[in-house]
C-alpha cells in the first residue's frame, strides 16, 4: 500500500510523502497503531537521510536549538532503578523510599512513578480492582508509596503519577484528591488515553496537571483534547503518532494552547535519538523521559552511540541526521525484506 506512493520518490522530499502516505493509501487514511508506527518508522528515516546528506543535524533542519542540556526524569520507579537493578516488582513504602533515593543519587531531581499497577501482596498481584469506587485500602496503599517517596525526596524533588489509563474517572479522581497534597509535577494517563471527556472531568476535579497522549495519533487525535483544554502536557511518541513530521506539528498545535510537550520515549537508542531533536528545538519543551528500560545494556548495545543523561540533564548530540546508527551486528541479526511496487521478497 504505500510502496506505491514511495518508491522512486526523492527521500529528501518529506512533506509531500508523509502527505501521500496519509492521504492516498487505504491503511494510511485508517491510521490505527500499526500503520501510524510504520508512518512513523519511514518519516523517522526520511529525516535521518535528509540529515545526513547535509551533513547537518535534524534538530538545524527543523530551526534550530531552542533548548539544550534538557531537563530529564527517571522513569517507571515501580519496577526499580539502575542497570543492575535487583527486584523488578516494588511493593512496600519503603521500596518506594529507598528507589527515591537511588535515582536522586543518579543525579535526578525529577522522577515518575506507577503506584497504582502492584497490588499489596508481596507478588503485586490481585485482587486490586481500580476502577470504579475505590476500596480504601487500594487508596491507602497508593497514597503511602508516593507519601515515602515525597518524604524521601524532600520538598523540592518533582513526582510525576502515572496510571497508564487503568483507571477511570472515579477513581483516578479519588486517588488524584488522595495525593494531590503531594504537590504532584503532573498525573499521566489517569483514564482511558482516547476518552477526552473523562480526562476534563479529572481535570476538573483534581488540583494537578493532566497528561496523556503517547497513545493517540496524528494531530487530528490531539485535537480535540487541545481544543477542550482537558490535558496541560502532552506526551507524544515519535515512533507512533506519525514520526517527526508529525511530532512537530503537534507541539506547535500545543503551544498555541499553553500545553507543555515532554515526548513519551520508552526505552530505544532510536526513538530516544529522535526525541532528542524535536526537543531541542521546541520552546514548549518540558522534560524528557528517560525510561528504565534505557538502562538495559542490550538495548543500548544495538546502537553506535550509547546516549545516557549525566546529572539528570541531556546533551543533544550535533552528530548528522537523528545522530544514531545501528550497529553492524544489529543489522546482521535483523532479517532483509526487499519491497517493490507489486512484491515482497525476504531473506
Amino acid at each position: 500500500d504505500f510502496a506505491e506512493v514511495i518508491i522512486g520518490e526523492d527521500p529528501r522530499n518529506i512533506e509531500l510523502i508523509w502527505e501521500r502516505i496519509f492521504r492516498t493509501t487505504f491503511w494510511g487514511l485508517g491510521g490505527g497503531t500499526v500503520v501510524n508506527a510504520a508512518i512513523s518508522a519511514i518519516d523517522i528515516a526520511l529525516w535521518d537521510i535528509k540529515g545526513k546528506s547535509l551533513g547537518v543535524p535534524v534538530w538545524q533542519l527543523l530551526g534550530g536549538k531552542t533548548n539544550d542540556n534538557l531537563r530529564t526524569y527517571a522513569s517507571q520507579l515501580q519496577f526499580n532503578w539502575g542497570e543492575n537493578a535487583g527486584k523488578q516488582t516494588l511493593i512496600t513504602p519503603e521500596e518506594y523510599a529507598e528507589v527515591t533515593r537511588v535515582a536522586m543519587a543518579d543525579g535526578y531531581d525529577c522522577i515518575k512513578v506507577d503506584p497504582v499497577i502492584f497490588s499489596d501482596r508481596e507478588d503485586g498481584k490481585g485482587p486490586w480492582k481500580i476502577t470504579g469506587p475505590l476500596e480504601n485500602r487500594v487508596i491507602r496503599t497508593v497514597r503511602d508509596r508516593l507519601a515515602a517517596m515525597r518524604e524521601a525526596g524532600g520538598p523540592d524533588l518533582d513526582i510525576i503519577l502515572e496510571n497508564h489509563g487503568n483507571t477511570d474517572a472515579i477513581s483516578a479522581i479519588q486517588i488524584g484528591k488522595a495525593v494531590q497534597d503531594l504537590r504532584i509535577f503532573y498525573y499521566e494517563e489517569p483514564c482511558h488515553p482516547l476518552n477526552s471527556k473523562s480526562m476534563l472531568e479529572i481535570r476538573d476535579n483534581v488540583d494537578i496537571p493532566i497528561a496523556a497522549g503517547e497513545r493517540i495519533y496524528t494531530r487530528f487525535g490531539y485535537r480535540p483534547f487541545l481544543e477542550d483544554r482537558s490535558i496541560h502536557v502532552i506526551q507524544p511518541d515519535i515512533c507512533l503518532c506519525g514520526g517527526i513530521t508529525e511530532a512537530k506539528k503537534i507541539c506547535d498545535m500545543a503551544y498555541a494552547y499553553d500545553c507543555a510537550v515532554q515526548i513519551h520515549v520508552c526505552g530505544s537508542p532510536i526513538s530516544k535519538a529522535a526525541a532528542l531533536q524535536i526537543e531541542a528545538v521546541i520552546p514548549n519543551f518540558l522534560i524528557h523521559e528517560h525510561h528504565q528500560r534505557a538502562l538495559n545494556r542490550e538495548s543500548r548495545a544495538t546502537c553506535l552511540y550509547d546516549y545516557q543523561p549525566v546529572n539528570g540533564r541531556y546533551a543533544v548530540p550535533d552528530l548528522p541526521g537523528i545522530g544514531q546508527e545501528l550497529t553492524p551486528e544489529t543489522i546482521e541479526r535483523c532479517s532483509t525484506v526487499t519491497v517493490t511496487r507489486s512484491k515482497r521478497y525476504m531473506s
